[in-house]
C-alpha cells in the first residue's frame, strides 16, 4: 500500500517540475513578446469576461491629452475636441517573469484577447467618423500594470447664452463613465488628483479659443441614471420603471468641463466697426445746407443699404434662435439712428420750403446777436440824436428805457416812463416779436441734431459694451 502511494506522489512533483520548467522556459531571453503573450492569455488561464481578481475595487486611473480643438466657424455652438485618452490598471493575471528581456509587452495586436473598462462617454454631441489607428498602445509592464491608450474624436454640443451673443462664453461638458459596473467593482480616478486636462504641446485650434478646462467627478444630482417624475399612462402605470431599474445605481463618474471664448477682435472688425462708421457717415447730414437735396439723400439712402448689406450678410452666419440677441439690438439701433437722420433731412426740407408768415424777410446768418445789429444800432442813433445827447440812467447806474406817451404829442419823449407824464397815460412802445422765419427753423433743426444725435449715439454705445461685457464678466466669475 505505501509503495504505490509513494510512485503517484512522486509523479505528481514531476508533473509540477515540468510545468515550472515550461513556464520558465517561456519568459527566457529570446522569446518575442507574442509567445509570452499567447501562453499569459490561454483560455485555461485567462478569462477576459472576468474583472482582475484584486483585493478591492479596480481603479482605473485616467488622463486626458488634448490634440486639437475646432470649430465650424464663430458663431457656432458645436466644438470638435480630438484627445488622447489614457487608462491606467492593475492586473495581477498578466504578471510576468523578470527573465524576460521586455520591460513591457506590446499588446496592442491582442486588444480583443484582455480584459478592458467599459468606459462610456455621455453628454455629448456624437463622434466623429473613426480615426485609424483609433487604439495607440496597449502595453503590460511586470508587475501586471496595463496601460491603455487610445485617440477619440467627439463633436460637442455646447450650451450658450444666446441672448448675449457674441458676448457669451460656450461652455462645452463630457463624461467618462462604466456602464456595466458598478462603484463597487470599478471606481475611475483622475490620475495624480489632476484637476485640468493636459495640453499637447502641439495643440492645434481653429475658431476655438479654450480659456478654461476643468475636470472632476460626476454631480451625481444631475446624473442621467436619477430616478425622475415619470408621468403615468391612463391606467396609473409607469411605463419606464424596468428602464429605471435597469440604469439605476451607483456608477463611477468623471466629468470633463470645457469653456471656450469667441474672438472679440473679429466681431469689432466686421461687425461693430463698420456699423459706427456708417451711423456717424449718416449724421454728415447735419453739416451740409439744408436745401441740398442730392448729397444729403444720396448720403441718408447710401448709408442705410450699406448697412442693410452688412448686416444681412453676417446675419445668415449666425444661430437662428428665437430670443433677442446682443446683435438684434446692435442692428435695430443703428438702423433706427440711419432712418432718424434721412427723416430729419425730409423734417428741414420740409419746413425750409414753406411760405413764410407776415412776409417776414429772411436775413442770413446764424448768430442772432448779429442778425439783431442793425436795430441796435439804429436805436442807438436815435438817443444821440435827442436833445439830451444820451440815455438818462437811474440812481442804479443803468439807461432807462425812452418812452412815448401822449402827453409830447407829435415830438418824441425825452422822459423815462416814471418821469413826465403819469403811469396810466404812458403809453410803452412794445415791439412785436416777429415769427421766425422758415429757413431759420429749418437751420435752427440742423443745428439740434448736430448735438443731440452723435450724443445719443455715444450713450448707447457706452451703455451697450457695458451692459454686455458686465455679464461676461458675471459668468466668467461662476
Amino acid at each position: 500500500m505505501g509503495q504505490p502511494w509513494m510512485l503517484v506522489r512522486a509523479a505528481a512533483i514531476l508533473l509540477v517540475t515540468r510545468q515550472t520548467l515550461a513556464l520558465s522556459d517561456i519568459f527566457e531571453d529570446g522569446k518575442s513578446d507574442k509567445e509570452i503573450l499567447d501562453n499569459l492569455l490561454r483560455a485555461t488561464r485567462y478569462d477576459k469576461r472576468l474583472l482582475p481578481p484584486v483585493q478591492e475595487t479596480v481603479k482605473v486611473d485616467v488622463s486626458v491629452l488634448l490634440l486639437s480643438l475646432a470649430s465650424p466657424d464663430e458663431s457656432s455652438l458645436k466644438y470638435e475636441v480630438e484627445f488622447l485618452l489614457q487608462q491606467q490598471w492593475f492586473d495581477p493575471r498578466l504578471k510576468y517573469s523578470n527573465q524576460s528581456r521586455y520591460d513591457f509587452l506590446n499588446a496592442i495586436h491582442h486588444h480583443n484577447d484582455i480584459w478592458l473598462p467599459d468606459t462610456y462617454f455621455i453628454m455629448h454631441g456624437d463622434f466623429k467618423d473613426p480615426l485609424i489607428p483609433m487604439h495607440f498602445s496597449l502595453r503590460i509592464y511586470r508587475n501586471g500594470t496595463v496601460f491603455y491608450s487610445m485617440r477619440r474624436h467627439l463633436i460637442l454640443s455646447c450650451q450658450g447664452h444666446l441672448n448675449i451673443f457674441p458676448f457669451d462664453d460656450p461652455e462645452c461638458s463630457f463624461s467618462l463613465e462604466s456602464i456595466s459596473y458598478e462603484m463597487k467593482s470599478i471606481k475611475y480616478v483622475w490620475k495624480n488628483d489632476e484637476d485640468v486636462l493636459k495640453k499637447s504641446s502641439s495643440l492645434a485650434t481653429l475658431n476655438a479659443y479654450l480659456i478654461k478646462n476643468q475636470t472632476s467627478e460626476c454631480n451625481q444630482k444631475n446624473n442621467w441614471r436619477e430616478d425622475g417624475n415619470v408621468p403615468a399612462d391612463d391606467d396609473g402605470h409607469h411605463g419606464c420603471d424596468l428602464c429605471q431599474k435597469q440604469f439605476k445605481g451607483n456608477y463611477s463618474c468623471l466629468g470633463v468641463r470645457l469653456i471656450f471664448t469667441r474672438d472679440r477682435a473679429f466681431y469689432f472688425t466686421t461687425v461693430f466697426i463698420p456699423g459706427i462708421i456708417l451711423v456717424t457717415s449718416s449724421f454728415i447730414t447735419f453739416w451740409l445746407e439744408w436745401n441740398a437735396v442730392p448729397a444729403r439723400v444720396m448720403i441718408g439712402v447710401t448709408t442705410m443699404l450699406n448697412f442693410f448689406t452688412t448686416s444681412n450678410g453676417f446675419r445668415s452666419t449666425l444661430p437662428v434662435v428665437s430670443n433677442l440677441t446682443a446683435m438684434n439690438v446692435w442692428d435695430g439701433v443703428c438702423m433706427c439712428f440711419i432712418y432718424a437722420s434721412l427723416l430729419e433731412f425730409v423734417c428741414v426740407n420740409y419746413v425750409g420750403r414753406k411760405r413764410p408768415l407776415h412776409n417776414v424777410v429772411y436775413r442770413p446768418g446764424e448768430n442772432p446777436v448779429i442778425q439783431r445789429l442793425p436795430a441796435v444800432l439804429s436805436r442807438i442813433g436815435i438817443i444821440l440824436a435827442s436833445p439830451l445827447g444820451d440815455k438818462k440812467r437811474d440812481s442804479t447806474g443803468v439807461a432807462n428805457e425812452i418812452v412815448s406817451c401822449t402827453n409830447c404829442g407829435p415830438n418824441p419823449c425825452t422822459h423815462t416812463a416814471n418821469n413826465g407824464c403819469a403811469a396810466e397815460s404812458c403809453l410803452l412802445q412794445v415791439r412785436k416779436k416777429e415769427p421766425p422765419h422758415p429757413i431759420r427753423v429749418a437751420k435752427t433743426i440742423d443745428v439740434i441734431a448736430r448735438i443731440t444725435f452723435p450724443t445719443a449715439f455715444a450713450v448707447f454705445l457706452i451703455f451697450f459694451f457695458y451692459h454686455y461685457s458686465s455679464y461676461t464678466h458675471s459668468d466668467s466669475h461662476k
